[in-house]
């Protein structure tokens, strides 16, 4: 899709839109001002192929008689002066943010790619800023994650973004003596974040060796979830609940959080019962479905018997303690311990195994990274290495699980984290992630379509949407529709009692939409960026699938103003059908002049062939 991301000249584009001929470098002493007698080498590269993009590496030489102490490393810093601003920021933070926002006067977000808090942490190394005019993205291509910070700044209306890498312990630069910046790379041209960040990724698997997951046939299932009865549930009110589920056309079963003794002793609890697990996957597996199982990996409770039996494991901060999982009341295992490989390995086992689940439901915010390991037996080089090498305990799983059950699904669900890039590759199906909105649901839809564009989106229980109940931002994105129902009646003990109760209202639009999703699988298509987030309206999404085009249009009101069907081909005619509606209706079109002035609330979904 790089022909949608028009291409300009860094130099033509830098000059025009920043007011600067270069991205500036610079090196910030232990008190935060910039240090003299530095001398700066940049080398810059324009891939092959990557014609909009410049990789950069720069070194910082200390010129001076004496030396200096290094407190920071700023690259590749950029200006951006524009009255109208959106940007892509898509870092973690403990308030679980949106991703896509306008830059408003006075905006200020660190970026930072390590820990905001004990069990936040991590994103995508990536900033994009752009306006009805340009676009200009600035990260890292590292074959690891690297702890740095991108952070993005307005005064007035100029807004700046640059890749920074603090240091906790200033470095002291002799004379004569170099430091050199991680691989930074810079895009610019036209449109939203969606061209830029795929340029980014197909760059990483072209050059960094990252391998952009494919997700099976089965992945883009839809899916129920037993979270509506939450952690009180029984095996016979899922058990129970599987005719209605059957009938309604799901295919997965998640079995979610309940089960076990506690984190970290996975093993069932006397609730659920001996035999529970495997009832629950045999009458699962007899009623045509598949299982899932809800699993938080990278946990264990400190009274828990995993922590006594395997002390080696944990993370270890560098006062000592062990690192906590507020959420959980847990401690985090060693990504990168090989016993906490070996201790993972046997609940995979178990799970898979001896339970007969069909793949995994993985969540948490802890699963997205972790603090640096000082744990010797992790046998680490500095402890920085357990975040670099953060996304090699899922390839653990992803290797584990497959080969006891080739394409199983694998689900990583990071708990309204800014997803980490770099354990793509070791899932097979995203998440919308405990969304906090439906905005939130379409726009990581958005983006994960563009870092990795045959991953399965699985947009979440849709009673996390507005309202509960919104189904086209579900379905007109391309994400598998999935609900949490409790039926015939919510378990008693849920703290929601009653919130996710199967009503006559949900129950028609299930009959409603699941058809509609199961005969579009419009998960399945090709997610084109044709239109830009803040400055092409109404918000606009658009998939290509099967010789259709499916276009996806939400606002709040939309009272007939003129819209353009951008990627028909101006030679042909078009019938244009409603195909969400309660009595679709179809319409012509020509190419030569695909406007369309339609009247909605909310959302109007359109299949153009």
């Amino acid at each position: 899709m790089r022909n949608i991301f028009a291409i300009l000249s860094a130099a033509l584009l830098l000059a025009s839109c920043c007011g600067a001929p270069v991205p500036q470098d610079r090196l910030l002493g232990a008190d935060g001002k910039p240090l003299a007698a530095i001398g700066v080498s940049v080398s810059e590269t324009t891939p092959e192929g990557f014609p909009g993009m410049t990789v950069r590496s720069v070194t910082f030489t200390n010129n001076g008689p004496e030396a200096v102490k290094v407190g920071a490393m700023e690259t590749s810093r950029v200006e951006f002066k524009s009255r109208e601003l959106w940007a892509l920021e898509p870092m973690t933070y403990e308030d679980r943010r949106d991703w896509v926002k306008p830059v408003e006067r006075g905006h200020y977000q660190d970026n930072f790619l390590g820990m905001h808090a004990s069990d936040y942490g991590g994103g995508t190394p990536v900033v994009s800023l752009w306006n009805a005019e340009r676009n200009v993205t600035v990260g890292l291509v590292e074959p690891r994650l690297r702890i740095v910070s991108i952070p993005v700044c307005r005064k007035g209306n100029v807004t700046t973004a640059v890749v920074r890498r603090d240091y906790e312990t200033p470095v002291e630069l002799a004379p004569g003596e170099s430091l050199t910046s991680y691989t930074n790379f810079i895009i610019e041209g036209t449109g939203d974040f969606f061209g830029p960040l795929r340029e980014f990724s197909e760059y990483m698997q072209a050059n960094c060796g990252f391998v952009a997951p494919v997700s099976p046939d089965e992945a883009y299932d839809p899916v129920w979830c037993a979270w509506g009865y939450e952690r009180q549930f029984t095996v016979d009110e899922v058990i129970g609940t599987l005719p209605k589920v059957a009938e309604l056309g799901f295919k997965w079963v998640d079995v979610d959080d309940g089960f076990q003794i506690c984190e970290g002793d996975w093993e069932a609890n006397d609730r659920i019962g001996p035999d529970g697990m495997r009832r629950m996957t045999d009458a699962i597996h007899a009623a045509g479905m598949k299982a899932k199982l809800w699993w938080a990996p990278l946990l264990a409770d400190s009274t828990s018997r995993a922590v006594a039996e395997h002390p080696e494991m944990m993370l270890i901060q560098k006062d000592g303690s062990h690192e906590f999982v507020s959420w959980w009341d847990s401690w985090y295992l060693s990504p990168v311990n090989p016993a906490s490989w070996a201790y993972t390995a046997g609940v995979v086992d178990l799970f898979l195994k001896d339970w007969g689940f069909d793949g995994f439901k993985m969540d948490g915010q802890q699963l997205n990274l972790s603090a640096p390991d000082y744990n010797p037996a992790s046998g680490l080089a500095y402890p920085e290495e357990a975040q670099e090498r953060h996304d090699e305990y899922f390839k653990a799983i992803y290797e584990r699980a497959n080969s006891i059950k080739p394409g199983c699904v694998l689900q990583i669900c990071p708990c309204g984290c800014a997803i980490n890039y770099f354990y793509m590759p070791w899932m097979n199906q995203a998440v919308a992630s405990d969304p906090t909105s439906s905005l939130q649901i379409r726009q990581k839809r958005k983006v994960i379509a563009a870092l990795c564009p045959d991953l399965a989106y699985y947009a979440d229980h849709v009673e996390l949407s507005d309202g509960g109940l919104d189904f086209p931002s579900q379905v007109g994105v391309g994400g598998i529709i999935g609900t949490k129902f409790t039926w015939p009646k919510p378990n008693p003990h849920a703290t929601q009692n009653g919130g996710s109760l199967l009503t006559p209202e949900k129950e028609e639009l299930l009959r409603k939409w699941v058809p509609i999703y199961t005969d579009k699988m419009l998960s399945k298509g090709k997610y084109l960026g044709l239109y830009s987030y803040g400055f092409d309206l109404p918000e606009t999404h658009v998939i290509e699938k099967d010789g259709a085009m499916y276009y996806a249009f939400y606002a709040e009101k939309w009272n007939g103003g003129a819209i353009e069907l951008r990627g028909l081909d101006p030679s042909k005619t078009y019938t244009v059908t409603e195909y969400a509606a309660d009595e679709p209706r179809s319409y012509g079109i020509d190419g030569s002049n695909p406007v369309i002035k339609p009247v909605f609330t909310g959302n109007y979904l359109i299949e153009v062939k």
